[in-house]
């Protein structure tokens, strides 16, 4: 049996859409937010690859959004923690997670890198602070069992690859005891996009071999 795993980062109103098609099919996921950067009112809109505008969650909204999912820490304000001084980087880190736990009242367990930076002294940091993995934006086939530090975790691709399910054979075959993708809502721009995710999912559930799984719980467990 191998369990599938997914993460998605920054917490934004595409995330409302995916979480109902997560639920619908049944999906486990974790999600990378940034508390730091959720106020009263939806706002840092951005705009993607000049096809969309994007716009972080309103803070009230992230209770409703993500029940029942895991919730991961992405930084307090998803800075370049390569560029900061180390006191903003602890600060980033633990606070990050803090509030966090205290806001959604579970334990957050895992660190997702912005930019995928994590020098060595920020990776110490993500330790200390309790993590149990730090996941960057590089790819392994497969990805576990990892090697290495847990602290710069790779994953096996990203959801759009379009190698996808070429490295989910590939760790199947190899025994892995997980597949694991991650991406960004905002990433699924048209209908197509959305309803090739949700094959993919729909996928996943028809595969005898396959289980949804919780990446923290890969390593506690």
């Amino acid at each position: 049996m191998i369990r599938i795993v997914q993460c998605w980062d920054d917490a934004v109103e595409d995330d409302i859409r995916l979480c109902e098609l997560l639920r619908e099919r049944g999906a486990t996921a974790s999600f990378n937010l940034n508390f730091g950067l959720h106020g009263a009112r939806r706002g840092g809109t951005w705009r993607y690859k000049d096809v969309k505008d994007v716009r972080r969650l309103a803070l009230g909204e992230l209770r409703d959004v993500y029940d029942g999912f895991t919730i991961a820490n992405h930084t307090l304000t998803h800075p370049w923690l390569d560029k900061i001084a180390p006191d903003q980087v602890r600060l980033e880190i633990v606070e990050g997670r803090e509030r966090l736990q205290d806001f959604f009242g579970q334990d957050v367990a895992g660190f997702a890198y912005p930019y995928g930076q994590h020098p060595p002294h920020v990776v110490e940091v993500v330790r200390e602070a309790g993590h149990v993995y730090g996941r960057t934006c590089g790819n392994r086939h497969p990805a576990f069992p990892a090697t290495g530090d847990p602290m710069a975790l790779a994953s096996d691709c990203h959801f759009k690859d379009p190698q996808f399910w070429e490295f989910y054979e590939q760790a199947k075959y190899a025994g892995s005891p997980a597949f694991y993708f991650w991406g960004h809502s905002y990433e699924m721009v048209t209908d197509d996009d959305w309803n090739d995710f949700a094959s993919k999912l729909a996928r996943f559930r028809d595969d005898p071999e396959a289980e949804w799984g919780e990446l923290p719980k890969l390593f506690t467990h």
